[in-house]
């Protein structure tokens, strides 16, 4: 079996609002073979650039186009074929949107293995040691606590046992960001796990003083309130903050995840299987996580490919906690509408397919409906 074409497919919503919603639009991957087995994966970043980066014509040795290094080639290597990737996109690559095209191709690669073998990919990465995750239903903050604050019952009554909110008009006025989770925990009561997105808006003083201002309200985790290349930001607060601080979903390859977790000092570790540089690396970042005695949660907010890819990766690794789900009402059709079969939240786990590869395919009319030609 040999591969024959790298094909990216470019899904967008009519029209594209500026808020923090990653399912909007997607770079949707698909790599073909001479058997006709067809391999699913996802680069949740710009589609037109993952495009580009797929389509490039090689310039010399180490800047080429995925596409042209990985045609021909036997699918089945997966992790030759991923150091070929790394390797020959070396110029202009290493970090950013080029390890996120990487790792839409990385997945689809493990999904075109786990079909050729009869076998889901976790069996592929080592072999599951759950058969399902608790799911966290993921939001954004509603303009007023109120409002905020009936999307988290409603939740509860969906059976979900953590949820997180963030972003919207979160630390634009720190009142009302203390008012926010205090409403959100009167609302579910004290056994819910609530988490918190800052949305990359405070400096390290705002931070360390907001944690211990929301330590009051059982607060599990501080995600993401300083800017992703503020590293030694990330020491400070981390070693300060009464509240476990995450990060991680911004960065791309185990490098970057070292830094973040050994300079940075962050106890949440939150690796996104589609920007990362896909189930290869995100295994070995999880693995890097779990020997410094950190939590892996991996990021998952886009397609239904993502959520998929995501939960292979939990099956498997040791230091797994929750699965990131788009709580329901906050996604788009790309996110719930795309994948067949559906995911959906039982007594707040998400089930962990057996079924060969990732265990999911494309609706072809939701793909018709919102394809870019």
């Amino acid at each position: 079996m040999r591969i024959t074409d790298v094909e990216v497919l470019h899904l967008r919503l009519d029209t594209i609002r500026d808020e923090a919603n990653g399912t909007q639009d997607a770079a949707i991957v698909r790599v073909h073979t001479d058997s006709g087995l067809i391999g699913l994966g996802e680069a949740d970043s710009s589609p037109h650039i993952v495009k580009a980066i797929v389509e490039a014509p090689r310039s010399h040795s180490i800047m080429a186009g995925i596409r042209e290094l990985v045609v021909g080639e036997d699918p089945l290597l997966v992790r030759r074929l991923w150091h070929k990737m790394y390797d020959g996109t070396l110029y202009f690559g290493r970090r950013g949107v080029g390890l996120h095209a990487i790792s839409g191709v990385d997945i689809a690669l493990w999904d075109l293995a786990g079909k050729a073998l009869g076998q889901p990919v976790h069996a592929l990465l080592g072999g599951a040691v759950r058969d399902r995750i608790r799911a966290y239903a993921s939001a954004l903050f509603a303009p007023t606590p109120e409002e905020t604050a009936a999307k988290a019952r409603r939740y509860v009554e969906l059976g979900f046992t953590a949820m997180k909110f963030g972003w919207g008009n979160f630390g634009q006025d720190l009142a009302r960001d203390v008012a926010q989770v205090r409403a959100i925990r009167e609302a579910v009561g004290p056994t819910i796990q609530v988490m918190v997105d800052v949305g990359i808006c405070w400096d390290v003083a705002t931070a360390v003083d907001m944690a211990h201002r929301l330590a009051e309200y059982d607060v599990f985790w501080l995600e993401e309130p300083l800017h992703p290349d503020n590293v030694a930001g990330y020491a400070t607060l981390s070693a300060r903050s009464p509240i476990r601080i995450a990060a991680g979903e911004e960065d791309a390859s185990l490098y970057a995840f070292e830094d973040l977790v050994d300079r940075g000092g962050i106890a949440i570790v939150q690796p996104d299987v589609s920007r990362a540089g896909g189930l290869t690396e995100s295994l070995r970042i999880a693995d890097l996580v779990h020997r410094r005695g950190r939590l892996c949660v991996p990021h998952n907010f886009s397609t239904g490919i993502l959520t998929a890819a995501s939960l292979h990766l939990n099956a498997v690794i040791p230091n797994a906690l929750f699965q990131e789900f788009p709580a329901p009402g906050e996604g788009s059709p790309l996110n719930s509408d795309l994948i067949s079969p559906a995911f959906s939240v039982q007594a707040g786990y998400l089930a962990i397919s057996g079924a060969p590869g990732l265990g999911v395919e494309l609706v072809p009319d939701v793909v018709d409906r919102y394809r870019v030609e």
